[in-house]
Formats: C-alpha cells, sequence, structure tokens
C-alpha cells in the first residue's frame, strides 16, 4: 500500500496559505510588523522580538510566552522554529520539548523519569541539562534518570546500577549508593565510568575524498569541505550546528553510501531481528531439510502459522472508545506456531524455542553439532560484533530502541556482498550504549576501515572523537549562529588547538 501511494500520490506546499495551514485572516493579520510568519522564525530570535513588544492589556500573556521561548533557549533548543514538524524532531529534540513543559511548573512532590536526556547532545549541552535536571530535584520533585553518560552520572545523589550483564544475563540489582562509592565497587559500571579512550598516535592516511561544495541545507552557510575516505572521519559539533544537514542533504544517496540511522526499521508488529535481518530464511531451510518437510512451516507469516491468531502469538480486541487490548493466544499460548508445526525438531528445539534464544544462544546452537548452520551463524556473528547478544530472535522490532534499531540496520548492511557500500554513515551509534559496550563499537569501526570502507560518523561522544582520524567540527553556536566548519584535522590537532568548544571539552576528556 505505501509503495503504491508513492507512487500515484504527490505532496507540495500549499500555494494558498504557503504552508502556514491559515486563513487569509489570520496571514493578515500583524503585531509590530510581523505576521504569521513569527512560527518561522528561530526560537531565539522569536524571544527577543516578544521582549520587545509592550502591551499592557495581554501583558500576562506576553510573560508565559516569554518565558517559554526562553525555556526551549535555556534548553538548548533556541536553533528551532515553531512550525517545525514533530516528526523532524531527533529523539532528543523531541524529549527535551516534552521537558519544557515542566520547567515552568511550580509543581513540587513530583516524580519525573527522563530516559537518556542526553541523547544528542554535545558535551557542552549536557552541563546546562544537567543544571536543569538539578533544578527540578530543588523544587522539591524526585528525578529518575535512565543514563550512560559519566557526566550526569556524576551528578547524581543516588546510583542504581543494573546488570551484571544484558538480556537474560541482567535483570538484578548491582550496586545501590553514591558516585562516590560506585566508583569503588566491581560493577562493569564501577570499573568502565573513569574510562577514557586515549587520542592516536598514528592516524590513517586517506585515500581520497568526498567533496561537498556550496552546501546550505537549513542553516549551512555555502558549505564547502572535503571529507576524507578511507578513514574514521567524525562529524561533531553543538546540537543544531548543522551536522545532520551537512550529512544527509550532501552526502547521503551518492552511490555507494549508505546512511544507517535510529529511524524506525519499516514493518509490521510481526517483524523481528529473524525476519529483518534473513536470519529466518537459512533457519526454515534447515528445519525443512531436519524433516522431510516445506520451509514455509516454520514461518507463523506462512503455512505454518497459527490460525486463530494468524501467527501473531496475541489476539487483538479493538474497545472502540478506549485503547484496544492485547491478549496472548489461547490456541498457541503466544508461540505463533500451529501445533503440528512444534513436532518438528532440529538439534532438540522447536522453531519457536529456537525464535525465543538470544542471539549469543542462537550463535552456539547454529555454530556446531546436529543445529550447525553456516549461513545463520555468519547473521548471529554480526549482530553478536554489534552488541545485540541479547535480543532475542523473535522479539518484535517495535520493541527495539533507536540504537539497537541502526545496529540492526548496521547488520543487515555488513551482509550484502553483492554490490556492497564503500562509504557507511552512522547517525551517533553509541545512543544507548553502555560505557563498556563504547570500545567494543570502536573495534567494529576499525574493522570497518581495515576492511577498505570509509567510515563517516556524526558523534558527539568523547571517545569517539579521540579514537577519529579526521574530525571535522560545525559551529560555532547552533542555528544561524551555526552552519560553519570550524575546525578540520586530527584530533590531536583539534585537542592542540582548543580553538572550539568541541576541543576543549575533548582535551579535558583525554586529560591534555
Amino acid at each position: 500500500m505505501r509503495a503504491f501511494v508513492e507512487r500515484a500520490v504527490t505532496f507540495a506546499t500549499c500555494p494558498e496559505c504557503d504552508g502556514t495551514r491559515l486563513s487569509e485572516g489570520a496571514r493578515s493579520s500583524r503585531i509590530a510588523g510581523v505576521n504569521a510568519d513569527a512560527s518561522a522564525m528561530q526560537i531565539t530570535d522569536l524571544a527577543e522580538w516578544v521582549r520587545g513588544l509592550e502591551e499592557p492589556s495581554v501583558a500576562p500573556l506576553l510573560a508565559t510566552l516569554q518565558h517559554t521561548l526562553d525555556s526551549f533557549a535555556e534548553i538548548g533548543l533556541g536553533y528551532l522554529s515553531l512550525d517545525r514538524p514533530s516528526g523532524t524532531l531527533s529523539g532528543g529534540e523531541a524529549q527535551r520539548v516534552k521537558m519544557i513543559r515542566q520547567l515552568g511548573s511550580s509543581l513540587s512532590d513530583v516524580t519525573y523519569v527522563f530516559d537518556e536526556p542526553t541523547t544528542g547532545l554535545h558535551p557542552q549541552d549536557i552541563e546546562r541539562m544537567n543544571e536543569l535536571l538539578l533544578r527540578l530535584r530543588d523544587k522539591g520533585n524526585t528525578v529518575l534518570v535512565v543514563e550512560h553518560e559519566p557526566e550526569t552520572i556524576s551528578v547524581a545523589d543516588h546510583v542504581i546500577d543494573l546488570g551484571p550483564g544484558a538480556g537474560t544475563d541482567g535483570g538484578t540489582i548491582c550496586f545501590e549508593g553514591t558516585v562516590a562509592e560506585l566508583l569503588t565497587s566491581d560493577t562493569v559500571t564501577g570499573r568502565h565510568i573513569d574510562d577514557r579512550a586515549a587520542l592516536k598516535d598514528t592516524v590513517r592516511t586517506p585515500v581520497g575524498v568526498l567533496e561537498i561544495r556550496g552546501a546550505t541545507t537549513h542553516n549551512l552557510r555555502d558549505v564547502d569541505v572535503d571529507i576524507p575516505l578511507g578513514v574514521l572521519t567524525v562529524l561533531t559539533g553543538v546540537a543544531g550546528s548543522g551536522k545532520s544537514s551537512l550529512i544527509h542533504g550532501s552526502v547521503s544517496g551518492r552511490h555507494g553510501v549508505v546512511s544507517v540511522d535510529q529511524g524506525p526499521i519499516r514493518g509490521s508488529r510481526r517483524s523481528n531481528p529473524a525476519t529483518y535481518t534473513g536470519l529466518l530464511e537459512p533457519i526454515r531451510k534447515a528445519f525443512a531439510k531436519a524433516n522431510g518437510v516445506k520451509p514455509a512451516l516454520f514461518s507463523a507469516n506462512s503455512a505454518g502459522a497459527c490460525p486463530a491468531c494468524n501467527g501473531v502469538g496475541v489476539i487483538y480486541t479493538d474497545l472502540a472508545m478506549m485503547a484496544g487490548v492485547a491478549t496472548t493466544c489461547e490456541e498457541c499460548e503466544g508461540k505463533r506456531f500451529e501445533a503440528s508445526v512444534l513436532q518438528f525438531h532440529l538439534g532438540g528445539r522447536d522453531i519457536s524455542e529456537v525464535l525465543a534464544m538470544s542471539v549469543t544462544e542462537a550463535r552456539e546452537f547454529f555454530g556446531a553439532g546436529e543445529a550447525r548452520t553456516p549461513a545463520a551463524h555468519a547473521i548471529l556473528n554480526r549482530l553478536a560484533d554489534l552488541g545485540l547478544g541479547y535480543l532475542s530472535l523473535g522479539q518484535p522490532l517495535t520493541t527495539l530502541s533507536g540504537g539497537e534499531r541502526q545496529r540492526l540496520k548496521l547488520a543487515t548492511h555488513l551482509g550484502t556482498p553483492s554490490h556492497p557500500p564503500s562509504v557507511y554513515v552512522l547517525d551517533e551509534p553509541t545512543t544507548g550504549l553502555h560505557l563498556a559496550d563504547v570500545a567494543q563499537l570502536l573495534c567494529l569501526l576499525d574493522r570497518l576501515v581495515d576492511s577498505g570502507k570509509s567510515v563517516i560518523v556524526i558523534e558527539h561522544h568523547q571517545a569517539v572523537m579521540a579514537h577519529a582520524d579526521w574530525i571535522i567540527d560545525l559551529g560555532p553556536g547552533a542555528g544561524h549562529d551555526g552552519g560553519q566548519i570550524v575546525f578540520e584535522g586530527t584530533p590531536s590537532d583539534l585537542v592542540a588547538a582548543r580553538s572550539t568548544l568541541t576541543g576543549e571539552h575533548l582535551a579535558a576528556y583525554v586529560g591534555s
């Protein structure tokens, strides 16, 4: 259906209202010479304009509006405009927009839960975020933050560390106490919280360049830059400085370039890591060969599906005016397959038991013995290398985080031997990664580059910056205060110069 719509339907800006969605009457109304175009102004500019208005009849309204606009700037979103579609905001931006409503609240004794509020934030912006979290606490509220960034962990009054591993190896409280006590604990977090990646002694030599000329997407100011090929290049800069605009506007879409972002994966609630990566295909064939039946029986979307729930595993009940309810299918008990299919085994396991395995378990299962399947084992190795060993093969894709979705996409691209991409673009691959997992990610990036690929990473994590061969820093600020290249060179040169905010923070990180 989506493919048909994309062929048959064209979307264009409304010629009548020019995309403002307002009537002629609303567009013709002006205040101090400004009409509805005010919503298209950068929020910092709009705040200045509102600050200059003097109208006693609406003074309380102006004061509230001024406070809200100032909150946007305070939380690091002053570069946005109010007419920006919500769907175009990054995960971190969307979360900070939700926070704005709470900043001006006079409520106390409220519990706030933030899930990785530092997502997409430059180290400079993380300091500001920490101040806001502490301010909410000082109003008499409880602030619970799920976070991996050591800068945010360090300002906590109480730390709860879960583990010791991921998936079935986790789920227990490993530590409770202060940050000082965490540092002396023997948990994975305690051991790695002070980890610091060192600057490279030698960097790789580029084999060519990817030219960008006259880039003007969004806030970019006619940017000319050469991105080196055959090396690990990191694009950084404060939030809103133009990093994504530069890459997605001028690099993504070129021949041989694959952009791996954290956006939702196209697929239904039936989709899971096994179906998305192509892993299910060799598994089905292995089951079929071992039992002398057709492979279609081992797909919950085909002949083997439970007839009661059509292979979904749950029954969805639409309650009209209320939210729908999902109940486990009584016929298959959530296994998604009809009973006759579960009589067939491979290595002593039926297909539902295999799909319930974690990647780590499945890698061992398909690596040797009766169930040995090299094609499946190769895909499972890629998933494990990307730190996804804890995912279960049949876990719905809708339950994955943005970072997990990005790594799953990367695993799929790594497995395309025909027409493999020569340039990989990764947008904040450290999102959702524990400190101990960042080192594993850096090893993977090194392997990609050493295999002859070019890797471009949009990233704020100092460990990735320190590990880069080349850094391109955008800024100096956000919105119309950014959009320029403020530094190009090696991490060592950036630390030595300390000419940008990134340089100052990276120098502090590596202890220079």
